[in-house]
């Protein structure tokens, strides 16, 4: 299994298989707009801008499991996210990525690449880049910046 065998929804509701990124670096992030790891939109912007001719692609997913901090609905959240940090990378629907009704895909994301403290995805803006494989090749906690994690982005371009 890979990451190109998952159907997630876009913003908008409709099913996005993800197969359709096959062959792309990934970049899977958790987000929220009321955070204070949510000024990171603009640094995800700049690696998407920088090397979408590449084959690379950030899929954002809003999360309100962390104190609330992505309320509102996801047309509300993709609006914050195009007039505050002029974002243009694919965001899908507000997902849970732990408990019960944690997204399939984050449940496989995290059963891959684990974490420092167990599976589980601690906070808003966590990372998991995927090589062109459809394979977890590295997690980032959320105070990963996007610069920081640009040599390994590069590694798999």
């Amino acid at each position: 299994m890979s990451i190109y065998d998952f159907t997630v929804l876009s913003d908008s509701g409709a099913d996005v298989c993800l197969s359709e990124y096959r062959g792309k670096v990934l970049l899977v992030v958790n987000t929220a707009t009321g955070c204070g790891f949510t000024p990171q939109y603009a640094g995800l912007q700049e690696l998407y801008v920088k090397y979408k001719e590449r084959g690379f692609e950030i899929l954002d997913f809003p999360c309100n499991q962390f104190l609330n901090q992505a309320p509102g609905t996801d047309e509300e959240i993709g609006s914050f996210c195009v007039l505050r940090y002029g974002t243009t990378f694919p965001r899908f629907k507000k997902i849970d990525v732990n408990g019960k009704n944690a997204s399939p895909l984050y449940q496989w994301l995290k059963t891959r690449a684990g974490g420092v403290f167990g599976n589980d995805v601690k906070w808003n803006f966590t990372k998991f880049l995927i090589g062109r494989d459809g394979e977890v090749a590295a997690r980032f906690s959320p105070v990963k910046t996007p610069a920081s994690i640009e040599s390994e982005l590069e590694r798999l371009l």
